[in-house]
């Protein structure tokens, strides 16, 4: 069985999981997996960049974005070739982008069955480019399975009358995983702790700065805000607080093992959420997560014996972080924390045998 799996967006953590799916069916005896990246892609120009099968030209601007889509049928004719070429026999799209519609068409002229793996079926606010879920939804409505990263994820799928049938599953992000993390609080000083990830309103903020100017010192604590985002009055009530350092700037791939290393808690004070990618990467290096009781978040992090949960204010937060920061150890690992790369292999599993037999799960 030879997989393609594919994920064309440069930045962030879309196309660290494409890579990390394409590793999960590696592991899976008698499956070869092929990676298609943005020739562009970040994770390309890294310190240990992965192998990639099938480079793609894509855009880097809204008015790329549609100089090549006036470009499309040329671009579908010219994929259609490399993919005879590659000769898969499934390919998955990792995280459906605004080009993949082009994609799914070079695919579908060489009767390859596709499925799509979808973490957000809403737009956040602030979040993505125009026209971003009406092309997912294209998308969707031609895929042969279609997966999703939580059940509030599928739940707004199945109202949207977006998933058709029995092609849905509903699967769990797996961790990211990073090689010689050392443990959480093995130094000298305050605790750490660690807000990383896009800086919008939707990722709790307001809920943040509120909580941190309510936390004692007696705690002894320090905090990094790191990410990029626009500047916004909570960015400036952070600033102002004691022990909080907020750095607005894109945070590059290979830096962001390092970041969570420096940690020893990672806060998700979110107002809303689909499901989390930093979530899982922490806990996976031994990190304590301290996060709201929103969307995906619940179902993914609520048995997990490094997460604990507040609701989604301000003294519920701050309660919740007071407890795990005077807590003099970290619970025994289990769940997501104990083998990340066998979470990515059960998931390519799990899609391998849905798109080989897709009935309902």
């Amino acid at each position: 069985m030879r997989v393609l799996v594919w994920q064309w967006g440069r930045r962030g953590g879309a196309p660290r999981f494409g890579v990390e799916l394409a590793a999960g069916f590696r592991m899976i005896p008698g499956t070869e997996a092929l990676l298609s990246l943005s020739s562009s892609a970040e994770i390309l120009r890294g310190r240990d960049p992965p192998a990639c099968d099938l480079p793609v030209e894509t855009y880097q601007s809204l008015t790329g974005f549609l100089w090549r889509l006036v470009q499309a049928p040329w671009i579908v004719r010219a994929l259609a070739q490399r993919i005879a070429t590659l000769q898969p026999d499934m390919a998955v799209a990792a995280h459906p982008g605004p080009f993949d519609l082009v994609m799914l068409t070079a695919l579908h002229r060489k009767h390859v069955r596709v499925a799509v793996v979808v973490h957000d079926a809403d737009a956040h606010p602030g979040d993505g480019m125009p026209m971003r879920l009406w092309l997912q939804r294209k998308l969707i409505a031609r895929a042969d399975a279609i997966i999703a990263l939580s059940q509030h994820v599928a739940a707004r799928l199945r109202d949207q009358r977006a998933a058709g049938g029995n092609r849905l599953i509903v699967l769990s992000h797996p961790p990211f995983g990073f090689d010689d993390m050392p443990p959480a609080r093995m130094h000298d000083g305050p605790v750490r702790l660690l807000f990383f990830g896009r800086l919008l309103a939707y990722k709790g903020l307001d809920l943040l700065a509120d909580a941190m100017a309510q936390l004692s010192t007696r705690n002894r604590w320090e905090l990094r805000v790191a990410g990029q985002g626009p500047e916004a009055p909570e960015l400036k009530k952070l600033r102002g607080i004691p022990g909080v350092i907020v750095e607005n700037r894109w945070v590059p791939e290979d830096e962001i093992g390092e970041l969570i290393a420096w940690s020893d808690i990672v806060l998700l004070p979110y107002r809303e959420s689909s499901q989390s990618g930093v979530g899982p990467a922490a806990i996976g290096a031994g990190r304590s997560v301290v996060g709201t009781k929103v969307g995906g978040l619940i179902e993914q992090l609520q048995h997990e014996p490094h997460a604990t949960l507040s609701e989604p204010d301000a003294g519920s937060f701050v309660a919740a972080l007071r407890e795990v920061i005077d807590a003099s150890h970290l619970p025994p690992c289990g769940g997501i924390a104990a083998e990340p790369r066998q979470a990515w292999r059960d998931m390519a599993q799990k899609i391998l045998d849905h798109v080989s037999s897709p009935t309902a799960v």
